[in-house]
């Protein structure tokens, strides 16, 4: 079906579901700060892609720290570009295994119960490694230097819903841009309402109405340049390390390690998208 593509979500599913390791995961989520928004805009397809990877990284290092994980953990993002009201709100979710790799690929190290990383250390290890790869690029653009002082926010929490509930919750909008047809309430005399959530204020639920030309530009700036992959996998589940990757699945399943990594709880539980990732649709 063109609008809601469920046999490729259905099959982008199985494929990622194949790779799940027996452990917990987590759902990490950076956002990018207000004032990189209209640069962004203007340069997206490089600056997209140094965000996806930019906060792919510093989950990677800061996991290979012995003090948290130390090893090499593996890393699904997804680039989002909107709020519920389909405004600019460029920010990548990020499905992060809760362990990794030993250094020398023979063990699997194991992160903490309901911990992974430092969200404060990792805040700032992202705004370092983004901020100096734009700087490289761009050698002309003077950006803000309030941005170098503001706290940038990410969230990181266990999914607890289950790993496959995120994953559910990822492919909706894998394939579909911004905003499905059963939030239109009426298209009527050059004017558009929609459903959005707004999280923010006391009502969960609201309704905007804008006009046909506004909604179709809202629309289209979440339309991605040519070119641009929305998914990316780094670490563990990157391409080059997926055979590590099996060889993972196959000795975590094994009846030994029960007792040294915490199989995850809940796996196939259906509930509404994780509290932390409201600000998405």
């Amino acid at each position: 079906c063109p609008k809601c593509h469920k046999s490729d979500i259905q099959a982008w599913l199985q494929g990622r579901q194949k790779e799940l390791l027996p452990v917990p995961y987590y759902h990490v989520i950076f956002t990018l700060p207000h004032e990189l928004r209209g640069f962004t805009r203007l340069h997206q397809k490089r600056v997209y892609g140094l965000l996806i990877k930019s906060a792919a990284d510093s989950i990677i290092k800061l996991a290979a720290d012995p003090r948290y994980v130390g090893g090499r953990v593996g890393v699904m993002a997804v680039l989002h570009t909107w709020g519920s009201n389909l405004s600019y709100h460029p920010h990548v979710h990020c499905l992060v295994t809760g362990g990794g790799l030993s250094p020398d690929g023979q063990t699997w190290m194991p992160a903490r119960d309901n911990y992974l990383v430092p969200v404060k250390a990792l805040s700032r290890l992202f705004r370092g490694i983004f901020l100096a790869r734009i700087r490289r690029q761009f050698e002309e653009i003077h950006l803000p230097e309030s941005i170098w002082q503001k706290e940038w926010v990410v969230h990181c929490k266990p999914a607890v819903q289950g790993t496959r509930t995120v994953l559910n919750y990822l492919a909706r909008y894998i394939h579909r841009v911004a905003i499905t047809n059963s939030r239109i309430i009426s298209i009527d005399n050059g004017k558009v309402t929609f459903r959005y959530k707004d999280s923010k204020s006391g009502a969960y639920i609201k309704t905007m109405t804008v006009s046909a030309e506004e909604f179709i530009r809202r629309f289209l700036q979440h339309v991605l340049p040519r070119g641009v992959n929305k998914v990316r996998y780094y670490g563990l589940w990157s391409s080059s390390n997926r055979r590590q990757l099996r060889k993972m699945q196959q000795i975590l399943t094994q009846p030994e390690n029960s007792q040294q990594v915490r199989l995850e709880e809940n796996m196939d539980v259906e509930v509404p998208p994780p509290s932390e990732a409201r600000q998405c649709p």
